[in-house]
């Protein structure tokens, strides 16, 4: 399978073992990192969070290197490095830890067992699709309506853009899933030509379709459930 380098896809190839590692940072596979909360924590220690706060205050203090917290940054590499093998497995349909490494128990410790490729490569590797996954790295104008707001938020609902690309694209859900962050965003550009923009009301218009879709599909459920008693 070749993969779409510009919507967040990747492909390894292992030489040796003549093995090849497809990722894909869809929309599905993102919910495979944990709950929606746990996906924006996991982006936020890739890339840095707890590391900043051990380094910022010994910075601000002008601690000399000698007297920063050996073994809280040696913490916060740990956990940076189990959340890049988290988004990893994530967006593969096989295991990878023959590729990626992996942490296992041993004794009154977990230690961490290397794959093939370097931790730097693995952190590397992970930062880039959970930004495809996640973030999204089309070049998009903001909408007007939110321009000025600040954009983050503590959890990455999935969900959400998934209902809004089978409004938008008339996608099946199976479709809807497979799409990367990228690709959802460069979808909706085609769409909605940046030249024209997003009115108020074409804004707003959409979100209503939105709440209507959600309606349906409680609706539906619950119908489902209800004669399944």
């Amino acid at each position: 399978m070749t993969p779409m380098l510009d919507i967040g896809e990747m492909l390894l190839s292992d030489t040796v073992s003549q093995q090849d590692y497809f990722f894909r940072p869809s929309l599905k596979n993102m919910t495979r990192i944990g709950a929606a909360t746990e996906i924006v924590e996991t982006y936020a220690v890739l890339n840095g969070s707890e590391l900043n706060q051990v380094l910022t205050p010994a910075i601000n203090a002008n601690l000399p290197a000698s007297l920063i917290p050996s073994k809280a940054i040696k913490q916060c590499s740990a956990h940076i490095l189990a959340a890049a093998i988290r988004v990893i497995e994530a967006c593969c349909d096989m295991p990878v830890a023959e590729l990626i490494g992996e942490f296992k128990g041993w004794r009154n410790c977990i230690v961490y067992r290397p794959g093939k490729i370097s931790k730097e490569v693995v952190i590397t590797i992970a930062k880039e699709l959970i930004e495809h996954g996640v973030i999204g790295k089309a070049k998009i104008r903001k909408l007007q309506k939110n321009e000025g707001n600040n954009d983050y938020s503590t959890e990455f609902n999935a969900m959400d853009y998934i209902n809004s690309a089978r409004i938008h694209f008339n996608m099946s859900r199976a479709e809807a899933e497979q799409l990367t962050m990228t690709e959802f965003q460069l979808l909706l550009k085609a769409k909605y030509p940046e030249d024209k923009g997003f009115t108020r009301e074409e804004y707003d218009e959409i979100m209503d379709a939105d709440d209507r879709l959600q309606e349906r599909l409680i609706a539906q459920e619950k119908a489902r459930l209800a004669k399944n008693v």
